[in-house]
């Protein structure tokens, strides 16, 4: 693997000149170049199994006439509702090419979330994951009377289940391969023009219900070819797809970005396989929430607590190393040659066995997106020769907007504009402000919201607060709803102590309280492998996470942790007291988003016994 300094070396990203204007229509553009090579693999039975361009192609041509069989209209919404997976994407392309309007749920939504998406949508027709999905489904039908259709991916749990509603993805692309006018598949996708709705997004929901954002296949190809321009990507390269694709950001930077340039795509086999499968693929190029790398960088600090002791000190001594250079690369300065000597040892030594056990041996640039991370951990990244940058965007702008480059990486902003993208700061409120073509048409079904997300010029309003520093990057401070002001005045942005707390190892998450109060609090949540090991270590005895929570001994543990942090920031901004949550925590739980943000409000309202004990 390179160095760090020749990875982070200026460099342009090769131009992918794939034609077309909507999604579909770079998808079969990519079928026609690229037939016989691989593009997407999923493991099945222990292997890894490929599919080729055209077995894909095949595949959605299939299931987009299945759709005209079933007689959906043009731009009729179809909803995905299932975890990432080869078919999501599949299933995504075949709705697009019929000229449908393709529109993701949450495979963690409980039955009256799907029923209230379907019916804002009024969803057509619905792809499910598995009998799971199904009864979820079936529980909230006779709430939903625009659903016609039901498309199950895997139908194993259903061999004695008949409905007349229900169809299995199998017959779908039977239907679809049997029709009998198959001239209609390409009827229907000459119909898609750049200026028809493409896809529906639906916001987190951190405050108050979700709303749909409408994404045009204008827009979402504009977001497509600007992105590539800023990130380094080759037809060669291995990629893989685990976060929700759902969720904007994995559209995007995942599944459609390896659609543009030809990259292999890998899907994982499930949510909990994350690390292994990072391992078995080890790809030259991962996107990934701050979560995931958080978790990666716990498992390296345990991993390193359990070795030995010669073990720990190599690991220490290449680390410092490691941090040396990272210094220099960030200074733009090329290391000097006793540093770089040093280096490559502790590379060959430490440096590259991590990141083999990591899954990270072969990937030349980490992205870091959809909330904030804590520069430390940055550091910590490209200590280990892994250069992380940090991009900002959101669902309303196609996850398109700002991201730092290899050669010009700034620990705690996110970069200057993309190509294509207007950015600015507004200077009464300090609201970022965007403009460009990748922004959504508009929230579904919400004229008054989708007229107030915008100013007379036709600046999106973000709701994020940030500056313009003086070398063109921004620097993202807080959400405008988030600020705190305490009883004394003090303005204060919670999320950058919450990520310096999150750097601990021993800390998974947190959330800063101190709106009109007069000191700041946090409720924070440990990390249950590193801490269980220091109870190990100190002979506790302890009846589950919620036993570790209670134990005073983890409590002065959390609180070390707390006064590191407190160090780094001003009085006012200390935390003064602090409670460790008894549940650990998931993207199931109502607390956290899909993509692991804390939903902040109804933390502090679920919790508000907790909190006010605090004060």
């Amino acid at each position: 693997m390179a160095a760090l300094w020749d990875l982070c070396a200026r460099a342009e990203a090769p131009r992918h000149e794939l034609p077309g204007e909507t999604v579909p229509a770079l998808f079969w553009a990519g079928v026609q170049a690229r037939g016989d090579q691989t593009w997407l693999r999923e493991k099945r039975l222990g292997l890894w199994q490929a599919w080729t361009w055209k077995a894909a192609g095949e595949a959605v041509r299939e299931m987009a006439l299945g759709l005209d069989r079933l007689d959906l209209p043009h731009q009729a919404v179809v909803g995905i509702l299932a975890n990432t997976r080869l078919e999501w994407l599949l299933a995504d392309l075949a709705i697009q090419s019929a000229g449908c309007v393709a529109n993701g749920i949450y495979p963690t939504d409980a039955a009256s979330q799907v029923a209230y998406l379907c019916a804002d949508s009024q969803t057509q027709a619905l792809f499910v994951e598995d009998d799971e999905q199904l009864d979820k489904v079936l529980e909230v039908r006779a709430e939903l009377p625009h659903l016609r259709w039901i498309v199950v991916m895997d139908t194993r749990g259903l061999q004695h289940f008949s409905d007349p509603g229900v169809m299995s993805l199998s017959e779908l692309r039977r239907l679809g391969s049997q029709h009998p006018a198959p001239a209609r598949f390409e009827q229907r996708l000459q119909a898609l023009r750049p200026d028809h709705l493409g896809i529906l997004v639906y916001t987190s929901g951190t405050t108050g219900k979700p709303k749909g954002a409408m994404h045009l296949q204008q827009g979402l190809v504009a977001a497509l070819r600007g992105a590539s321009r800023n990130i380094a990507q080759r037809s060669s390269d291995e990629r893989l797809c685990f976060l929700p694709l759902c969720h904007i950001a994995e559209r995007m930077i995942g599944a459609y970005s390896a659609l543009l340039t030809g990259a292999r795509l890998n899907f994982v086999e499930r949510p909990e396989t994350f690390a292994e499968n990072l391992r078995e693929v080890a790809p030259h190029l991962l996107f990934a929430v701050p979560r995931v790398w958080e978790k990666l960088y716990s498992g390296a600090s345990l991993a390193v607590a359990e070795a030995g002791p010669v073990s720990r000190a190599f690991y220490a001594w290449a680390i410092h190393v490691g941090h040396e250079v990272a210094q220099r690369v960030l200074a733009a300065e090329r290391p000097k040659p006793l540093l770089r000597l040093r280096y490559r040892l502790a590379d060959w030594l430490v440096l590259g066995a991590v990141r083999r056990a990591l899954g990270l041996q072969r990937a030349r640039l980490l992205i870091s997106g959809a909330a904030p991370i804590a520069p430390d951990l940055i550091r910590w990244y490209l200590a280990l020769g892994l250069p992380m940058v940090e991009g900002w965007g959101m669902t309303e702008t196609c996850a398109h907007g700002t991201l730092s480059l290899p050669w010009d990486m700034r620990p705690g902003t996110v970069g200057p504009a993309s190509p294509g993208v207007e950015m600015k700061v507004d200077e009464s409120s300090g609201e970022l402000l965007t403009r460009g073509p990748h922004l959504f048409a508009g929230y579904l079904n919400r004229p008054e919201a989708s007229s107030a997300a915008f100013d007379a010029q036709g600046w999106f309003r973000t709701g994020d607060v940030g500056r313009l520093e003086p070398y063109g990057h921004f620097r993202i401070t807080d959400r405008m709803k988030d600020i705190i002001i305490t009883a004394g005045g003090k303005n204060i942005t919670p999320s950058e102590i919450e990520n310096q707390l999150k750097f601990s190892p021993y800390i998974t998450d947190a959330v800063v309280i101190g709106d009109r109060r007069p000191y700041l609090t946090a409720l924070i949540m440990i990390d249950q492998d590193m801490v269980e090991r220091f109870a190990q270590e100190q002979d506790l005895a302890f009846a589950g996470f919620a036993g570790l929570t209670r134990a005073p001994e983890v409590r002065a543990l959390i609180a070390k942790e707390v006064d590191r942090v407190n160090a780094e920031f001003a009085r006012v901004e200390q935390i003064k007291d602090f409670r460790l949550l008894d549940t650990q925590l998931s993207a199931e739980d109502e607390e956290l988003t899909p993509t692991m943000k804390l939903k902040r409000s109804l933390v502090q309202k679920k919790y508000a016994a907790l909190i006010e004990a605090m004060y």
